[in-house]
């Protein structure tokens, strides 16, 4: 059955690559919105390798205040992309892990970052042409 037919009347939808989603329930947006920001990839990124407790991550992506590290350490954990574990010592020590979600996300990512590497120079040069066009 073709998924256009199943909408209902006055629902917005979205096509993408050949799927009609509700835009007010997409997947693909919800998760993107979630993981396409900077700190979130770079978090990401940064517990790759494993465990992490907050001044760690703090040294690894230097340029993130402390307040936007707190919120998305937080909007990390909320989607199930990484635990935080408190140990009971004194002062208590907090650290950070992917979960098996998160890790599952590392192999996109890790396409998606060499894809960067790989096109970057090209995007900076087509910027710098768009850019110098004399545009009203």
């Amino acid at each position: 059955m073709n998924r256009m037919t199943q909408r209902t009347e006055g629902e917005r939808v979205i096509i993408i690559d050949g799927v009609a989603m509700s835009m007010d329930n997409c997947p693909v947006r919800d998760v993107l919105d979630h993981i396409g920001g900077k700190w979130n990839s770079l978090m990401i990124l940064a517990l790759a390798d494993g465990p992490m407790r907050f001044s760690q991550l703090r040294r690894f992506i230097p340029d993130i205040s402390q307040r936007m590290l707190t919120q998305t350490l937080r909007d990390l954990q909320r989607d199930g992309y990484l635990i935080r574990t408190v140990y009971p010592t004194q002062p208590p020590s907090v650290e950070y892990a992917l979960t098996e979600l998160g890790q599952s996300l590392l192999v996109p990512l890790r396409t998606l970052v060499q894809w960067s590497q790989d096109n970057h120079p090209a995007i900076r040069r087509a910027r710098s042409a768009f850019d110098g066009q004399g545009r009203d």
